[in-house]
């Protein structure tokens, strides 16, 4: 295949971090090159590089066999480049069509021309399969994965030789995944060349040609998708082995740490009655909408119960848990879904999150001590390995995987003998997952009581002692390990919604 792009010896430093270190790329015309790599590894850097959105402290990029050195990312697009950026870039009160046609919308005399806006646009949004969207309505009134479309659509929009996809399905649905994928091919045999950056190994497995993986700022190998495993994309990575990636070690529980019998709550949540021990990690499987995180909110005090009690430790009288508050006196904490909503201030420091749960600790008579905030906070930064600037950092700026482990020094200040992990390792990379594995396995191994809800079946086999099923509101079964299998949770889980 021809060569279309190049780069070599790009590097690019920022304040205390070294982004990328001599990176070489080569792309060629009419293939899907997936871009891999933890956050932070690099990929969002390059991929800003090539779209003239930053420029490189030194090397040198070429495109179709001339000096490639882009002044914007203006500049970069009228020579065919295009990037669409997982942060969405939409102006929320304009019109699905205006949002697309933005910096060319047709006009006639002056005046914006309606019906061809209407035509071109509709043409547009039908390619990526949103038929049933009027090409008028506000970006506001749409759902998320339809917004990330609407992007998607405007990048697709324009004639390109190379385009970047940076994380496009991370809000799509199903349905809306496949179209896109076959947009993907439509370009394809057009010769368009796309980078696409994705934490998805199932998709840049199906639909990639080449595979260059970043670690440090660093390109560790270029492979060929056909010929490649996933695990050894997986081992570059990360610099290690799947199977040494994650400690696995075997615990032993008899004492237990919480209680569960007869809690209700609706149709959301029927008569459910479990067991958590100390030492272990018991998984909550299920579909979306099986009951997994209302039953978490529930044990929390986030919701009230219709009926049911709460027993903790071997304690026969069932504990008074109402609130949240309740609950972290109780010595319960929950991670939420929604780390950044519910979990996180965003544009507060790492030492503010991590002191949030116990400011006690920090404070005498309502002033707090910003020296011994600071303290605590570089204390777990170091143990749980948060890459940071500083603990002055603010939690915005971290990475996906480092903002959860933030949410986890918050808790573990707080000194919980039971912590509830609700879809941890959403939205963040599979080195992170595997820190945030080992974690878990380190919190059990100090004979903490792990809940651990995930829609990921690879992540709970992998980490869980048991394994509990919900299935439309109900506790479906409970499996113990080496007793599961991928068929007989799948069958719980569907069990109720069937009978």
């Amino acid at each position: 295949m021809d060569c279309l792009f190049s780069l070599s010896g790009i590097g690019k430093k920022y304040p205390g971090v070294q982004a990328l270190s001599d990176a070489h790329l080569e792309l060629h015309a009419g293939e899907v090159h997936a871009l891999v790599g933890e956050n932070g590894a690099g990929k969002s850097t390059l991929s800003r590089i090539i779209s003239g959105l930053e420029k490189p402290d030194g090397g040198s990029m070429r495109f179709k066999g001339s000096p490639y050195e882009p002044d914007g990312k203006r500049n970069a697009e009228e020579l065919g480049i295009r990037m669409v950026m997982q942060e969405l870039n939409l102006v929320p009160t304009l019109s699905v069509a205006e949002n697309i046609f933005l910096n060319r919308l047709p006009s006639r005399a002056g005046l914006i021309n309606r019906k061809e806006l209407r035509l071109a646009s509709r043409k547009v949004i039908e390619q990526v399969g949103l038929k049933g969207i009027d090409p008028g309505t506000p970006v506001a009134d749409l759902g998320i994965g339809q917004q990330q479309m609407v992007e998607i659509a405007a990048g697709m929009s324009q004639h390109c030789e190379l385009l970047i996809l940076d994380e496009p399905t991370a809000a799509l649905t199903d349905s809306e995944r496949e179209l896109l994928f076959k947009q993907i091919q439509k370009l394809k045999t057009e010769g368009v060349c796309i980078i696409y950056i994705s934490h998805r190994m199932e998709e840049i497995k199906r639909i990639s040609d080449r595979i260059t993986v970043l670690r440090d700022g660093i390109v560790r190998g270029t492979l060929e998708t056909s010929s490649t495993d996933i695990a050894d994309v997986i081992s570059l990575m990360v610099g290690r082995e799947m199977e040494t990636a994650f400690n696995s070690q075997s615990r032993q529980t008899s004492e237990p740490a919480l209680r569960a019998e007869g809690i209700c709550r609706g149709k959301k949540v029927r008569d459910v009655s479990f067991e958590l021990y100390k030492g272990e990690i018991l998984g909550f499987a299920g579909m979306m909408g099986s009951g997994r995180t209302e039953l978490m909110r529930l044990l929390f005090g986030a919701d009230k119960m219709e009926s049911g009690k709460i027993y903790l430790d071997d304690s026969e009288q069932p504990s008074n848990i109402h609130s949240p508050s309740d609950a972290v006196k109780a010595g319960i904490a929950l991670l939420t879904e929604d780390r950044k909503e519910q979990g996180l201030l965003l544009p507060q420091s790492i030492s503010v999150n991590t002191s949030l749960a116990r400011m006690s600790s920090v404070s005498r008579m309502g002033w707090i001590n910003p020296t011994k905030e600071q303290s605590i906070a570089e204390d777990y930064a170091a143990s749980l390995s948060i890459k940071c600037h500083s603990v002055s950092q603010s939690v915005k700026t971290l990475s996906g995987g480092n903002q959860q482990k933030v949410v986890m020094a918050k808790w573990l200040h707080r000194d919980p003998s039971i912590l509830i992990f609700d879809e941890p390792t959403r939205g963040i990379d599979v080195g992170a997952k595997f820190e945030i594995y080992n974690l878990l396995s380190d919190l059990a191994a100090q004979g903490r009581g792990i809940i651990l809800v995930s829609s990921d079946m690879l992540e709970l086999l992998a980490v869980c002692d048991r394994i509990a099923v919900m299935s439309n509101g109900s506790l479906a079964g409970v499996f113990k390990r080496g007793e599961w299998s991928d068929d007989l949770i799948m069958e719980a889980a569907l069990s109720r919604y069937t009978n």
